[in-house]
């Protein structure tokens, strides 16, 4: 009762002096995903920006940061009508709301554009570096994740956050640096909200530098076949028009 009654105390101290800078709000999130699954109520008190209770509706139960908050979730973890209240909440706030964002968002949603390549073939004991990019996609929240033969890759990875294209879309890229492995299958894996489920995107056929002098000379001999071509047909004309046929 006494922690009630100081806490009410406090209220009041904020409301009728607001001179002294005290400063209380509670703050309700909503924790989802597309399928519904693992729906989660986090509900927070804070005093002057800290936070000094909280429930979890996964936990079913609040958690008490300091004295005053340790005694209050005692009383109202033991209050089976405080406890029932959250539950209805869970649903009224959390449930209806969570339905109603993820048709919004799934209405509008635009699939990434994927492509994952090798970006520096490693020599020795240099890694080769990998990319995996997303482009054009939208909203903007989006999670890659690189995979070897299907298990989790986590050292060696780094990621740009989500950038503006300019034109309500966004880009990411997830950089990795690995040593490869004989027969070794690397992959990204994507989950953004204009999927179902996570898709996998494997690593596309990298163009090496030696690959890329072949096709460079290759290009160079058409070229070059094409200009002789041309230079024969013009002299085979100019031949031509300098004869005189005479008749048998």
């Amino acid at each position: 009762m006494s922690t009630l009654i100081s806490i009410i105390l406090i209220i009041l101290l904020c409301v009728l002096n607001p001179a002294y800078g005290y400063h209380m709000s509670l703050r309700a999130e909503c924790h989802f995903k597309r399928d519904m699954k693992d729906l989660e109520l986090i509900r927070t008190y804070n005093f002057n920006k800290f936070e000094f209770i909280r429930y979890n509706s996964t936990l079913g139960k609040y958690v008490g940061f300091n004295t005053v908050g340790q005694q209050n979730a005692e009383a109202w973890n033991n209050n089976p009508a405080q406890l029932q209240q959250m539950k209805v909440e869970l649903d009224r706030y959390c449930r209806n709301n969570a339905g109603n964002e993820i048709s919004a968002i799934t209405e509008k949603s635009v699939p990434p554009q994927v492509h994952v390549r090798s970006v520096k073939k490693g020599t020795g004991v240099h890694p080769t570096v990998l990319m995996c990019s997303a482009y054009g996609f939208y909203p903007k929240l989006i999670k890659l994740t690189w995979l070897s033969d299907g298990q989790p890759l986590t050292s060696d990875v780094t990621s740009t956050e989500e950038l503006a294209d300019g034109d309500w879309y966004y880009q990411i890229h997830s950089r990795l640096d690995y040593i490869p492995k004989s027969g070794e299958k690397i992959s990204c894996v994507v989950e953004h909200a204009s999927f179902s489920r996570p898709m996998t995107f494997e690593l596309g056929p990298s163009v090496s530098e030696s690959d890329t002098n072949k096709i460079a000379i290759g290009a160079s001999g058409l070229v070059l076949g094409v200009i002789l071509a041309a230079a024969g047909l013009i002299y085979y004309k100019k031949k031509s028009t300098g004869r005189i046929l005479v008749p048998h």
